[in-house]
This record gives C-alpha cells, structure tokens and sequence, in this order.
C-alpha cells in the first residue's frame, strides 16, 4: 500500500516549532562565546556544551508560491530552489568515492551558473533519521547523520576566511577530498586565497542541498531563514572541536522579525542552493559596527536554516534521505 501523501504544494504557510538558543547564553559576533561541540572522526557530536535550547514555534511559509518579481533568490534571501535533474541518477550517494569524484563537480558546475563565481565542491553530509538509528556507513566516509533540528549557519566571521584557507593546504583527516587529492596536493591556490581575502576580493560559501530519496521529501523538511531578517545580535558563535582543527558554526537567539520559508515535496530533480557566508554580506563586516542585512544593495550573507516537524506530514511518510554538498566559490 503507497504512504498517503499531503497536497502542499499550494497550501500558503505550514507551522513547525525551531530550538532557538535561549536568551540568557553570551551573545558574540566578533569573538567566541561559551558554546561548544566536539566532532569525532565519524562525523558524530560527541559533547556539547553551555547549549540552553529556546523552542519556539513559528510560522513558515511555502517558498513554492514566490515568483516573478517576489521569488526568492540566493542574492536576496540566501536561499534559491532550482530545478536541476541529477546528470548521473544512479549514483550511490553511501560510496564517498562516486560522491566526490561524480556529484561535486556537477555540484560546483550548478553553483557557477547561479552565481557567476568559480566553485570548488570540498565536503558533504548525508542525513536520514533511520540510517543514523543503524549507525549506517557510507563507503569511505563517515556515518550518516539524521536531520539537524536547530537553527544554525554553518560558517562565521572567523571561520569561513579560515575554511577558505585551509583549502589551500592538503586535505586533513576529516576532510572527504582525500579520497581524490594527493597527499601534497590542495583544492585551490595560495594565490587565489590571497585574492579573495584582499581589499576588493570576494569568496562565499554555498551549499546545494538535495533529495536523494525515490519519493518527495515529508518528514524533517528543510526550513530557511531569510538572511534579511537576521541582525547581528541574534549571533552566537559557538566552535567545532575536530580532531585536526577547530571551526566556527553561528547559533541563534529567537526574534520575532525572523522570516522561515521551506519547499514542500522536494524531488531528487531539485536542487536547493543556501547561502553559508558570502564575504560581501553586511553581517560579514569585521570593524564591529551594526550592519543592516536588510540593505537591498548588499548581497545576502548567509541563511539560518534547520529540520522542523511539518503537521501536515502524513502518518507513515518515508525517511528523508538527503545530500548536501558544500562548495567553494571566488569571485574574480
């Protein structure tokens, strides 16, 4: 018997309930607060702490029926649904290999179009409730990790300038293109990093984000927040122990004038592209000094996003299996 499914697609707004971090942890843009995580080499949060979660429901609205002048753009918004069928459907998203060496560089190829930037694909998560329940593998990697229900961005101030530099070094032992690079070999050049870091250089970082189910996604859909309606105090840097180097995510304190959208139903023929950082955004100023994300001549600088549960998920809908690929782009 098929899974009943809900008619989303045209319904104007779903409501899902987002952990915020409450408002009492220390807020910083420009230096690290009191928040941290240890990664191991699976891939698994082994350790939090001084995380204090907010759950606060709130209204999302279905990006679906945004067009024309209205729709939402990565340059606006931090966020972008294209259509874009896989050009290999068969690849086996669980062997890193074929994921690597086949779907980054058809990643990065998407990503230049959009953006007009050269892209250079350097890592991925895989995520699906029942696989992190088995403790499923994926080939060469690490273990697959469920849906991450907590309002986040995946890179700060201090850490996207250091993630685009490290790319210029030989991959580390978290790093997936070790499967492709030689031991002495780098992604991308000194040169080029120099560059973009200069006065005048640009670099962001984006994410394409997809389904890799052989039905629409309808548990854990994907909620984004429109990087317009974010202000620097809302910012809680918290850091990633790795087990080769440390990171920077940004958590999130609630406000009101937060603005959530998602995309019902996504296909495998979709692609969801979602601002990380973009070194020209007016969050990504480092004199310290307020910006206003809303300004309509800045590009976005990145989007807060997290799972949500969606009422309207019908009983018995299949696990979300999904893929996300983060790359890379210089501006030149």
């Amino acid at each position: 018997m098929s899974t009943p499914k809900a008619n989303t697609h045209n319904r104007d707004h779903s409501l899902g309930f987002f952990n915020y971090l409450d408002k009492s942890t220390e807020s910083s843009l420009y230096r690290n607060g009191k928040v941290l995580i240890r990664r191991d080499t699976g891939g698994n949060d082994s350790e939090m702490q001084g995380v204090v979660h907010d759950k606060q429901e709130k209204k999302v609205h279905n990006g679906r029926v945004f067009s024309g002048n209205q729709r939402l753009s990565l340059a606006t918004n931090g966020f972008e649904l294209l259509t874009r069928p896989l050009a290999q459907p068969g690849l086996d998203f669980l062997d890193q290999q074929q994921v690597v060496q086949y779907y980054y560089p058809e990643c990065a190829k998407i990503i230049e179009e959009a953006t007009g930037g050269r892209a250079f694909a350097f890592d991925h998560n895989v995520r699906s409730v029942l696989g992190k329940q088995s403790g499923k593998q994926i080939s060469g990697g690490q273990q697959v990790q469920e849906p991450l229900h907590l309002v986040h961005g995946d890179y700060t101030l201090t850490s996207a300038a250091q993630r685009l530099r490290d790319l210029a070094n030989p991959p580390g032992s978290n790093d997936t293109l070790r499967s492709v690079l030689h031991d002495k070999e780098s992604l991308i050049s000194n040169d080029t990093v120099e560059r973009a870091l200069a006065e005048g250089g640009r670099f962001a970082i984006i994410n394409l984000w997809r389904n890799i189910s052989s039905e629409p996604v309808a548990t854990h859909p994907l909620a984004l927040c429109d990087s317009q309606t974010v202000n620097p105090e809302d910012l809680v840097v918290f850091e990633i122990h790795y087990q080769d180097r440390l990171g920077e995510n940004y958590f999130a304190k609630h406000a009101e004038r937060h603005h959530w959208y998602y995309f019902p139903e996504m296909t495998g023929d979709e692609a969801l592209l979602i601002k990380q950082w973009d070194s020209a955004g007016p969050l990504a100023r480092s004199d310290g000094k307020q910006a206003d994300a809303s300004d309509p001549r800045s590009p976005s600088t990145f989007s807060f996003h997290s799972a949500f549960e969606d009422p309207a998920t019908p009983y018995g809908a299949p696990d979300r299996q999904s893929i996300e690929v983060r790359c890379i782009v210089i501006y030149d």
